[in-house]
């Protein structure tokens, strides 16, 4: 359990910068120039993500159990998970409706693909990946809608090819991830077999 606490304090501290000292990021940004603070950020972030990655395979095999989920709950998880995709797309496909209506639709997948991963998994472990992603997408989200409104941050739409793009590529993705790569890569088929 150690090594996904270290992990997720690493990953999410990184990125929590800009919410608890955004000040200091932009000092050190001009201190020292964008590409080591980005080099840096990168350089943490990866070790943190590493850290949970093993983390989370150790202290899984072990945990508590704090619930028993009822099986829908892996098939609501499985619907949730597919806009949890293309909302992650949406915040990589310049110029979509969705960005310019939500602002942050990573941050919203994220909570989407953590709430859904809890509803689904009970025991200590997920209790603490899941809810710490939650947690920290729900506060991040806050603070980065109230930027944008201070600053008075507007998201332009280019066109509605740019939303069927964010569509088509999180749902295919999400196929790939759901169907092949997270046995994989998790050990646990979303959909049995």
């Amino acid at each position: 359990m150690t090594l996904l606490l270290l992990g997720l304090v690493l990953f999410l501290g990184v990125h929590s910068v800009r919410l608890f000292a955004d000040d200091w990021r932009t000092r050190q940004i001009a201190a020292r120039g964008e590409a080591a603070w980005k080099g840096v950020y990168s350089l943490l972030a990866l070790a943190g993500l590493v850290l949970i990655v093993v983390g989370y395979g150790q202290a899984r095999a072990d945990a508590a159990v704090l619930w028993f989920p009822p099986v829908w709950t892996r098939h609501l998880a499985a619907l949730l998970t597919l806009p949890a995709f293309i909302l992650l797309f949406a915040a990589y496909v310049p110029g979509t409706h969705m960005k310019a209506k939500l602002g942050h639709p990573m941050l919203l997948g994220t909570k989407l693909w953590a709430f859904a991963h809890l509803i689904a998994n009970g025991n200590l472990a997920d209790v603490l990946l899941f809810g710490s992603f939650l947690a920290w997408a729900i506060a991040l989200f806050a603070k980065s809608r109230r930027r944008d409104r201070a600053a008075g941050t507007v998201y332009a739409a280019a066109g509605a090819s740019r939303d069927v793009m964010a569509v088509i590529g999180g749902a295919g993705a999400w196929a790939v991830f759901a169907l092949a790569l997270h046995a994989m890569l998790v050990g646990v088929a979303p959909f049995g077999g």
